[in-house]
């Protein structure tokens, strides 16, 4: 295994569309919402133990859940949970990784990947991985992983590609489009030019960190200033103090729709980001009349293409219901139409 390769795993978000089960306290990326037996970040861990060894780990959380990363990945020490004293988008969690990674090794690659995603072919899965670590190895590229869609989504973002065939299913990115409308979704995979963003991102330190001081000077600055104190007892203040006066920006808008060195493997490895609820519909297994239905005591009438969640051993009764999502916990009750589930988390900022 290349030593060079490191994975750093983005745990730090709420998991607001996929409440009541995710919440603050204990968000989607730290729960068996699959009903697997394994949270979403013990599989994402798993998953890239063919790509890095466990000692080149870093895993980007809020300060909140640094004992649940503890409890989840014991193969990790303390020292590689770099906690975030607030949320600032992927933009500067990314960027501090990199200057953190470059202070113990100026050569290392860097693999970037949410904790929470869905991949059903995981031999797939390795290869395309290693073959863009492969790829990007000593260039000045930065690399995405692009999925073949299946669907008109309007809830991922899609890139578009270039006509000129690099190597293999490896390309030249022309565009970023952020979720789009539903009509303009259903041209993008009509046209056949354009993959669905994984958010996966392959580069070296090297070169993620010279796109940073081009494109995006004022947060390479932030972060520069604390390279004598990466790796020591003195990066956790540094990091309180400087993190607050961070743009809240994604790596998306920062960089990777500016550069002009980015480039796309295109893949097809049973990859779903698990988003939604809607998402999970489509992910598991379903009745007669395509319900997917959780729940012991749970019985429905008329009910079809529907998601249904009931917790313990509550009685539920649910009728003449299509296309809803039905989500029961011990704290909260959610009746969503499908089509709406996008708007959940703006649901909820009244409420909690």
């Amino acid at each position: 295994m290349n030593k060079n390769n490191y994975c750093v795993i983005m745990a730090g978000g709420v998991g607001s569309r996929f409440w009541p089960l995710s919440t603050t306290e204990l968000p989607k990326q730290f729960l068996d919402i699959l009903g697997i037996g394994k949270t979403f970040i013990r599989q994402t861990f798993d998953r890239f133990l063919s790509v890095a060894p466990p000692e080149n780990f870093i895993i980007l959380t809020n300060t909140m859940y640094k004992d649940i990363v503890l409890k989840e990945l014991p193969e990790i020490n303390e020292s590689q949970i770099l906690c975030e004293p607030c949320r600032r988008n992927t933009a500067p969690c990314i960027l501090y990784a990199a200057f953190r990674i470059a202070a113990v090794n100026p050569d290392a690659n860097m693999v970037i990947t949410p904790s929470d995603h869905l991949v059903t072919g995981e031999t797939a899965f390795g290869k395309v991985m290693l073959d863009s670590l492969n790829f990007i190895s000593g260039k000045n590229m930065l690399m995405t992983i692009g999925i073949k869609p299946t669907r008109p989504e309007t809830g991922y973002g899609y890139i578009q590609v270039d006509e000129h065939i690099i190597e293999s299913s490896i390309v030249k990115v022309k565009t970023f489009t952020e979720k789009p409308s539903i009509d303009v979704a259903k041209t993008f995979v009509e046209c056949g030019e354009f993959l669905w963003n994984a958010g996966i991102f392959v580069w070296s330190v090297k070169s993620i960190l010279s796109s940073f001081e081009e494109l995006q000077p004022h947060l390479y600055s932030i972060f520069e200033e604390g390279k004598d104190v990466y790796n020591t007892p003195k990066e956790q203040e540094f990091v309180d103090a400087v993190y607050p006066s961070c743009e809240n920006i994604s790596i998306d808008y920062g960089i990777m729709e500016h550069s002009k060195n980015v480039y796309v493997h295109g893949a097809d490895f049973g990859w779903s980001d698990v988003g939604t609820w809607g998402s999970l519909y489509e992910n598991s297994p379903k009745d007669e009349f395509k319900n997917s239905v959780v729940g012991t005591k749970t019985s429905c009438h008329d009910v079809e293409n529907s998601i249904v969640r009931v917790a313990g051993s509550k009685v539920a009764i649910i009728e003449g219901l299509k296309d809803y999502i039905v989500i029961d916990n011990e704290k909260a009750l959610l009746i969503c139409s499908k089509d709406s589930e996008q708007k959940i988390r703006y649901f909820i900022e009244d409420i909690i």
